[in-house]
């Protein structure tokens, strides 16, 4: 559908008017988006470099350390710059670009999750056919799968909002461009529209936290099978990555299962998602996970030799005093 628009750029309205507030937002977030890259970078590095890491399980990790990476780099670092400029403007161009990939690497965090949950269930319900099941071609194709799943899913709400007509207001009242603020601000009636964002954005929320809810289900009924042991080993596991379900489906799902609304509380709520929860990740992961954080000790107390003559000097890395506690916890 060829595109009638005459607005050329939007105007964001922010997370506050307050000068003040904007700048003390500057420095948290900032801080914010530092550690969401490091720590996850730190759980890339040490899935990569850790032979003990190997396992499905990891694999998945390390991607949706990747997925979160990129999708807080969408909206983040935008942010953070127009909490210094008063006014905070964005080209027609970015804001679709800003939509596609915002939805693309959310799109496919739900899809790596639900992956996740797959490998936990035959894992633990079907342990004795689980090396012939998790092959690493089968998890080959279901990162693949997930990536093109969310191509596809930013693909379908990219073209809707981009076909709509756009000639009069252009202050999104939201921090970045997502669906829901732009379909408030075309020229045209965006019922149709809105039912295919809530059909397409929404029910892969639900349809995959469903699953998600089914799959642990099952989970918890089988480890009544297990030992002890085993049940705390099974629940260290999946302790983790249910943590991390529930802290990205809750948002997401409150915002995309229903239709374009004025609510204010979606900035609130836009801000755990794409945000806090990207933070949260490496932490949860770090403090649940004991063959993560061995990996990580190992990695970080790893000795490296040279020898220059008759000398030897001996490099030792030491992490940071954070990093350190979390890892000692």
């Amino acid at each position: 559908m060829e595109n009638v628009s005459s607005v050329k750029e939007f105007i964001l309205l922010g997370l506050s008017k307050n000068q003040g507030v904007q700048k003390i937002y500057f420095v948290v977030f900032l801080f914010f988006y530092i550690v969401i890259v490091a720590g996850n970078l730190l759980i890339v590095v040490t899935v990569v470099s850790s032979q003990r890491l190997n396992s499905p399980m990891y694999f998945f990790l390390c991607h949706l350390s990747i997925a979160d990476i990129c999708f807080s780099s969408v909206t983040a670092p935008k942010m953070i710059a127009d909490f210094l400029v008063e006014k905070k403007t964005i080209s027609f161009g970015g804001c679709m670009a800003q939509l596609f990939m915002g939805h693309f690497f959310g799109g496919a965090e739900v899809f790596i999750l639900t992956a996740m949950a797959y490998d936990r269930y035959f894992a633990i319900c079907r342990p004795l056919h689980y090396t012939t099941l998790m092959t690493r071609r089968v998890c080959g194709w279901m990162v693949m799968g997930s990536w093109v799943g969310g191509f596809v899913h930013s693909l379908v709400q990219t073209l809707v909002t981009v076909s709509l007509p756009f000639c009069g207001p252009n202050k999104i009242d939201h921090y970045f461009c997502d669906v829901h603020p732009l379909l408030q601000l075309a020229c045209t009636d965006t019922y149709v529209a809105g039912i295919i964002v809530v059909a397409d954005g929404g029910m892969l929320c639900l349809v995959s936290f469903t699953i998600l809810v089914m799959s642990y289900i099952v989970i918890l009924f089988s480890l009544r099978r297990h030992t002890s042991e085993g049940r705390k080993k099974a629940l260290s596991t999946c302790g983790s990555h249910i943590t991390v379900v529930i802290l990205f489906f809750g948002p997401c799902t409150f915002i995309y299962i229903r239709p374009s609304s004025s609510l204010s509380e979606d900035k609130s709520v836009a801000v755990f998602y794409t945000v806090i929860t990207s933070m949260l990740n490496p932490f949860i992961y770090m403090l649940r996970n004991e063959e993560v954080k061995s990996a990580m000790r190992k990695l970080w107390n790893r000795k490296v030799w040279s020898e220059k003559g008759s000398s030897v000097f001996q490099v030792i890395f030491m992490p940071p005093p954070a990093v350190a506690l979390i890892l000692n916890l």
